[in-house]
């Protein structure tokens, strides 16, 4: 069992209302502690925020939600559910692919209809190998679902044991991509499972095969959309924490933190002062650790996942080959993802995420408009331009993606925008993130499991980190997973709630009570 703080941990002030540390309060809250939220913005949601401009909802943060079960982990520790709170629309399909030679892929989670849409696009041969990744790809993430995803680690010797011999014989241990052609030949379909790398920001040649557990939960566990948007989601969590007890202070940026020898006593935040017994840490890396007064030593230094430029648009049309997620691949493939995470430049053959929200919740714009999200992966502002160069840069950048989409189909998609918001590393980077990225550490070997930075900081007792850059790691269910891990830390439990199996929520997505 990982190593639980000492001492006393009655009263927990948790500083971010993002996803991380909404999970841990609802965890907290569970186990019995008395919970104060602390965030700087206006509201709850962290990364998973929203803007309204002209009548447009728009999202900030994420737009897909796997593996909704773990979200709804959080809310059993207070005897509540997910889907009492959130409803939420299965999507079908989960993703469409465009690819430069004008074929289409529709990517759909249902074994069955997955495998005649591959026959459809590439053959029987390719049908079959697809049965045959599906099966690793769950496998796979069984493999690592409680053992390496839900863990704490305090050393490397934890990786030892019948959980390790399983995900190396598996292949975990091997590469992304090799492990995926081992199943499918044609170059499209490769794309299809392997793209989720750079979530991970490493480049699927290079990225472990244990990552492709990304996948499963893209392409094998189903993806949900919440009505409302993915802001509905921390909403919702909020709002199961206050019903449970937790005290929210929103508007106030935590300045500083009080210590007793090796012990937080307070939080600062503005003109309060908050007692704690504990706390929780969510900022980003950079910003906790100046909080803490500390960075932790490591052999290497960190390196960081590529960055994102993201347009988010409110058009007066849309079209009608966009699913809600479009994934629009370009011809380059492998020097896309030199040129994101090695040469620092910008994609020279872009592939990029195109999400249609109105597709799934119309009542996410006026009557007749459409909001559409783009996302241009760009390279972090340690390898590539500077955080002050977007600012000449980014609308240049914004007007290359539009002619880009235009070129594959989109036509006319510049004019039709009446209201935007266009998201560059130079925002990342005033919202404290490390190198300009939302993605935070990139999960390299090096930065992966007990290598990855740990939620415990040498140097103080009862601080306990949560976040995309700690562990498990970047994406909604690590970063849910990270929340509870913290608040394991706190209580000293391994688990708050019994987790439902995978796949199996409390009631089909989509109902209400």
């Amino acid at each position: 069992m990982s190593r639980a703080v000492k001492g006393p941990t009655d009263h927990v002030v948790v500083v971010g209302a993002g996803l991380a540390g909404l999970s841990a309060a609802l965890h907290l809250l569970g186990a019995g502690r008395r919970v104060t939220v602390v965030e700087r913005d206006a509201g709850p949601g962290g990364r998973a925020g929203r803007i309204e401009r002209g009548g447009y909802l728009i999202d900030t943060g994420p737009t897909v939600l796997t593996m909704p079960e773990i979200a709804d982990e959080a809310f059993a520790a207070v005897g509540a559910s997910l889907y009492d709170h959130v409803e939420l629309i299965p999507l079908h399909p989960a993703y469409r692919a465009r690819f430069a030679d004008g074929s289409s892929l529709d990517v759909h989670t249902d074994a069955d209809a997955m495998e005649a849409e591959v026959e459809r696009f590439a053959g029987p041969g390719e049908a079959a190998g697809y049965q045959h990744l599906r099966h690793w790809l769950s496998e796979l993430y069984r493999a690592e679902r409680h053992r390496f995803l839900d863990a704490d680690f305090d050393s490397a010797r934890q990786l030892l044991g019948p959980g390790l011999l399983r995900l190396a014989l598996l292949g975990g241990f091997g590469r992304w991509e090799a492990a995926v052609a081992r199943h499918l030949r044609d170059e499209r379909l490769r794309r299809v499972f392997t793209f989720q790398a750079l979530y991970a920001g490493v480049p699927p040649a290079r990225a472990l095969a244990a990552y492709a557990v990304i996948a499963y939960m893209d392409t094998v566990a189903g993806v949900c959309f919440p009505r409302g948007g993915m802001h509905a989601l921390p909403r919702a969590m909020a709002e199961a924490a206050a019903e449970a007890g937790a005290v929210f202070h929103y508007g106030h940026a935590v300045t500083r933190l009080e210590r007793s020898g090796d012990r937080v006593t307070a939080v600062i935040a503005g003109h309060q002062r908050i007692p704690c017994d504990a706390v929780v840490l969510t900022p980003d890396l950079p910003v906790t650790y100046r909080l803490l007064g500390r960075t932790p030593r490591r052999p290497l230094r960190l390196r960081h996942a590529p960055s994102a430029v993201v347009l988010h648009a409110g058009c007066d049309r849309t079209w009608p080959e966009l699913a809600h997620h479009t994934l629009s691949f370009g011809r380059a493939w492998r020097r896309t993802f030199d040129e994101l995470t090695r040469t620092g430049d910008l994609m020279s053959d872009p592939s990029l995420l195109i999400s249609r929200p109105t597709a799934t919740d119309p009542a996410l714009a006026p009557p007749g408009r459409h909001l559409h999200y783009v996302l241009a992966p760009c390279p972090n502002s340690a390898i590539g331009p500077r955080a002050a160069d977007w600012t000449d840069l980014g609308p240049r950048y914004r007007d290359s993606v539009l002619r880009t989409l235009d070129r594959r189909g989109l036509a006319g998609i510049a004019a039709a925008i009446e209201e935007e918001c266009l998201v560059t590393p130079a925002d990342w980077a005033a919202q404290g993130h490390a190198a300009g990225t939302p993605f935070s550490a990139a999960h390299t070997f090096a930065q992966t499991g007990p290598f990855r930075p740990r939620n415990l900081v040498r140097g103080t007792a009862n601080a306990v980190l949560a976040g995309c850059g700690t562990t498990p790691g970047v994406g909604v269910p690590p970063v849910l997973l990270s929340g509870r891990l913290a608040a394991a830390r706190l209580t000293g439990t391994a688990r708050t709630t019994t987790p439902r199996p995978a796949g199996t929520p409390a009631r089909p997505a989509g109902a209400r009570a």
